[in-house]
C-alpha cells in the first residue's frame, strides 16, 4: 500500500516558522498533485495548499496567504510546506495527501474532496504556542 510520510512538525512560538516535508519511499511524487491538510482538535479535515505537477500551486485556506508556501523537490522525492509567521490557530496535525488511482491526480482542484484521495500520511503535528 502507497504511504506518504510527513516530518517537520514541532512547538514553535507565535511568529516563528516551520518547514514540514512529505515524502513516499515507495513511488515517485513527480507524477501526482499533493494536497496538504490540517485538522485542528475538534475541527473538520481542511485542505490548506495544493502543488501540480508543474509545480502550480493552490491556495484553499484565506487565513494561510502570504504566511504558507508549498514547493516540491522531484530529485528528492518531496513536498514542502513551508508556513511562516505561525499563529496559535495553525495549530492542527497536518497531512499530505494524494490520488494514486488514475490521471485524475496529476492536477489541484477549484475543489478539494476529501474522498477523492487515496494516499495519505500519518500526520506531523504543529503547535504553536508560547
Amino acid at each position: 500500500q502507497l504511504q506518504l510520510v510527513e516530518s517537520g512538525g514541532g512547538l514553535v512560538q507565535p511568529g516563528g516558522s516551520l518547514r514540514l516535508s512529505c515524502a513516499a519511499s515507495e513511488f515517485t511524487l513527480d507524477y501526482y498533485a499533493i494536497v496538504w491538510f490540517r485538522q485542528a482538535p475538534g475541527k473538520e479535515r481542511e485542505a490548506v495548499l495544493c502543488i501540480s505537477i508543474t509545480g502550480d500551486s493552490t491556495n484553499y485556506a484565506d487565513s494561510v496567504k502570504g504566511r504558507f508556501t508549498i514547493s516540491r523537490d522531484n530529485a528528492k522525492n518531496t513536498v514542502y510546506l513551508e508556513m511562516n509567521s505561525l499563529k496559535p490557530e495553525d495549530t492542527a496535525t497536518y497531512y499530505c495527501a494524494a490520488h494514486t488511482r488514475d490521471t485524475y491526480g496529476s492536477s489541484c482542484y477549484e475543489t478539494i474532496y476529501l474522498s477523492e484521495y487515496d494516499t495519505w500520511g500519518q500526520g506531523t503535528r504543529v503547535t504553536v504556542a508560547s
